[in-house]
């Protein structure tokens, strides 16, 4: 249980489950476990208040965060999420989460996370925009391009990007396109950025069925989630021969033992915001997606969403995290137990964080690449990275996801032990 007094002691939190898998990695640390309660601790907490005037006169308040939990490595660097159910707990774990990531794949950077308690979906695109800048303006104490880097997460876009690098330049007098990485391409945006994390799970799922000893042929997948990271991951994993099977976004669920046809599912997505009342595929109940048989199961929705009970029930040989924290750590040990191969968020969906490294750099550089290159760079970094945190768990005999850990704690735990305590 987390000692600090500003975050819930529920067992089931995002901060707690967090905390448990630094728990787990201590005993692999040496003598930099000294440390470890670096990793228990966040930097630095902002909350701000978000008034705004609303289009029929009247004012509304809405709560925002910013949290950075490590600096060891580099500036912050994490998304920024528009959620009714957005939490100072759940920004920390996410914030947390992104120094784990960002040290696995051994980025320049440290983690952060931001968020806003708010449907954006009540807002028009106005109100949407005065949110955005105010946010912006009360955060620009603590994010810059050598501070603390934001980019997309849920419910945010290039548009909402667009705007708070434009907010952060009119109060600083200049135009700094890197404060923030996923913006459009005519304002610095990197090519295959959006695209990104979708197409890193794919990469890291192509390399652990590689090491499974599985042709990636005719693979059974299911993705819950089909926003931007389930529908790309799909997408590639359909374009390299798999059968997407069964695919579950909040409109509901389709079934397809044959394999669900992707182009047409992404049609209706783009046509009625959804893919619940998909013609190409047999609607079944939502629970019923987690009793799907497959080879991958990729759960890229929201946290929490693989639970114990949802753990006993799977039928699967690979689960591959594409959202952040959607396995409970009583699931995960459940999976582990039951032979399932977990392979954790911290590297699955790196790919988002890796390219927006690689907007960031050649924002400074005001030298771009074309999208050829930057998906190689991609595909060589994350298979570099997994291959590591692969080689790390069977030397220990330990779960992917606690050798990631085991890899990144190391080099956090070093850059903090090497630069020492100031004063």
């Amino acid at each position: 249980m987390s000692n600090l007094s500003f975050v819930p002691q529920s067992e089931t939190s995002a901060w707690q489950t967090y905390l448990a898998q630094v728990d787990r990695v201590v005993p692999y640390l040496g003598p930099l476990s000294r440390w470890a309660d670096t990793l228990r601790r966040p930097k630095r907490c902002l909350i701000v208040d978000i008034p705004i005037e609303l289009d029929d006169g009247t004012v509304s308040h809405f709560e925002g965060y910013r949290v950075q939990h490590n600096l060891s490595r580099g500036p912050g660097k994490g998304g920024v999420r528009y959620h009714p159910d957005v939490t100072l707990d759940e920004v920390m774990a996410l914030s947390a989460w992104m120094t784990v990531k960002n040290a696995a794949v051994a980025l320049p950077y440290g983690g952060a996370k931001g968020g806003v308690r708010v449907d954006p979906k009540k807002l028009s695109r106005r109100e949407l925009e005065k949110l955005t800048r105010r946010y912006t303006s009360e955060i620009g104490l603590v994010i810059g391009p050598d501070k603390d880097i934001p980019a997309p997460d849920v419910n945010t876009n290039g548009q909402i990007m667009a705007w708070m690098m434009d907010t952060y330049s009119m109060n600083v007098g200049a135009t700094v396109t890197g404060v923030v990485t996923g913006k459009p391409l005519t304002l610095g945006g990197s090519l295959g950025r959006v695209k990104a994390t979708g197409r890193g799970v794919f990469v890291v799922g192509r390399e652990t069925l590689r090491r499974l000893g599985t042709d990636l042929n005719g693979v059974r997948v299911a993705v819950q989630g089909f926003g931007n990271v389930g529908s790309a991951a799909a997408e590639m994993f359909a374009g390299n021969g798999a059968k997407i099977v069964a695919v579950q976004d909040h409109t509901g669920t389709v079934y397809a033992p044959d394999g669900l046809d992707i182009a047409n599912l992404m049609g209706e997505l783009r046509a009625h915001g959804g893919i619940g009342n998909f013609a190409g595929g047999e609607r079944i109940a939502d629970e019923a997606f987690w009793d799907v048989e497959t080879d991958v199961l990729i759960p890229a929705a929201l946290e929490s969403q693989l639970t114990a009970e949802r753990a006993r029930r799977v039928r699967t040989k690979v689960v591959l995290e594409g959202a952040n924290g959607p396995t409970t750590p009583e699931a995960d040990l459940i999976l582990g137990e039951r032979g399932i191969t977990v392979v954790p968020d911290v590297i699955a969906n790196a790919g988002g964080v890796t390219v927006s490294y690689f907007e960031w750099v050649q924002d400074f550089s005001s030298f771009f690449w074309t999208e050829d290159e930057i998906n190689l760079r991609l595909d060589k970094i994350l298979a570099g990275a997994f291959r590591q945190i692969w080689e790390t768990a069977e030397h220990h005999r330990i779960p992917l996801r606690t050798a990631a850990f085991v890899v990144a704690c190391t080099r956090v735990l070093q850059a903090r032990e090497e630069r020492g305590l100031y004063p």
